[in-house]
């Protein structure tokens, strides 16, 4: 798959990044990071951001139209728009997140309003595929330096480099806007932060949750279905995933990966649903009946169902709700007020209870 794009893509976007911070088009908060361990042998990011506290919330009840940040974004966040066939019609934009707390975090939203409720189409599987593709060209780490996003002018020289996307769907999944689009994390950026002291002291190491279904080959540890859907055991909550094939997938393989997790999720769903019917079932277009979170790296796609958006900390008062998006299938998770940092960071099995709460719990 080829996005049409000339320049390296981790380059254009850390080059992009960098403009858009200085301008101010875009405005960078820097978050605290502790790496916490759980019983379940689970470890977690866990990213303190006063910032995001200051930042608008969703209205449940808008007095008018919101503004949509992807129907014609313009100056510094626009990174370029795309494609997935050379001469063909660009059907998705790159675009920089506005409030990004780790950095060259970007979006693809697509060009015309789509629906985030909707399911994904081919096409936006495909391109979303292309990205992780273009990340983790080899040849980024062969000649193609990546400018260090922070500005400094280092480079990082002969580090490959990986994407975690993810997609939120559903009133339940911390989706923020209705106009359909795909979140990138470059993963190295995750890692890359300073951690917490208390965290350096513990030697606790983080891996993206997304990976454990990849890595861990014990019986005990890992289900996988005759179809060839991956469940860990250890995780409290429902979860599906499948791994991708290696090579370039067709955009017709990924759909039907996508569409046999989403099954999986809706008949996870089933006890918090009316009955489920065949034709729902095998729906492939328009509303999703759930709220879902979806997730995916170059070799593996996972989806977890939703049935709450916030989870609650007990004796935290005004600050016991904490949302959550799909970056918890990264194994990370944000907390906007200090009370919240230090309730979680003391014990890393806290935000086992927080997925299964936000999940359908197993």
């Amino acid at each position: 798959m080829n996005l049409g794009v000339t320049e390296s893509l981790p380059s254009l976007v850390s080059r992009r990044f960098i403009n858009a911070k200085e301008s101010g088009s875009l405005l960078f908060s820097a978050t605290h990071l502790a790496i916490l361990s759980s019983k379940r042998g689970i470890n977690y990011q866990l990213r303190y951001c006063p910032a995001l506290s200051k930042k608008p919330e969703k209205q449940s009840k808008p007095s008018g139209p919101k503004p949509d940040p992807f129907e014609n974004p313009t100056g510094d966040l626009l990174i370029t728009d795309v494609s997935l066939r050379l001469g063909s019609e660009k059907s998705h934009n790159l675009v920089l997140n506005k409030f990004p707390v780790i950095p060259n975090h970007f979006i693809l939203a697509t060009k015309r309003f789509e629906k985030q409720t909707d399911l994904l189409e081919k096409e936006d599987l495909g391109v979303a595929f292309a990205c992780l593709e273009a990340w983790d060209d080899p040849s980024n780490s062969n000649g193609n330096d990546v400018t260090d996003a922070k500005g400094d002018g280092e480079k990082e020289e002969g580090r490959r480099r990986r994407l975690f996307a993810f997609f939120n769907s559903g009133d339940e999944s911390g989706a923020s806007q209705p106009h359909r689009h795909i979140q990138f994390l470059p993963i190295e950026d995750m890692r890359d932060q300073q951690e917490d002291s208390e965290s350096e002291k513990r030697a606790v190491s983080w891996t993206p949750l997304i990976d454990l279904l990849l890595t861990t080959t014990a019986s005990s540890d890992m289900e996988i279905s005759p179809n060839g859907i991956r469940r860990l055991a250890k995780l409290p909550l429902k979860h599906f995933a499948i791994r991708i094939p290696p090579g370039s997938p067709s955009v017709e393989t990924l759909h039907e990966i996508y569409l046999s997790l989403y099954r999986a999720a809706l008949l996870a769903s089933t006890p918090s649903l009316p009955a489920i019917t065949t034709e729902e079932q095998m729906r492939t277009s328009g509303p999703a009946a759930i709220s879902y979170n979806l997730a995916m790296t170059r070799d593996i796609m996972m989806i977890c169902p939703r049935q709450k958006e916030t989870a609650s900390l007990p004796g935290l008062g005004p600050d016991a709700d904490v949302s959550l998006n799909g970056t918890i299938l990264a194994g990370t998770l944000m907390v906007k007020t200090e009370e919240q940092w230090n309730h979680l960071r003391g014990d890393g099995e806290v935000i086992n209870d927080l997925l299964a709460e936000v999940g359908i719990p197993i």
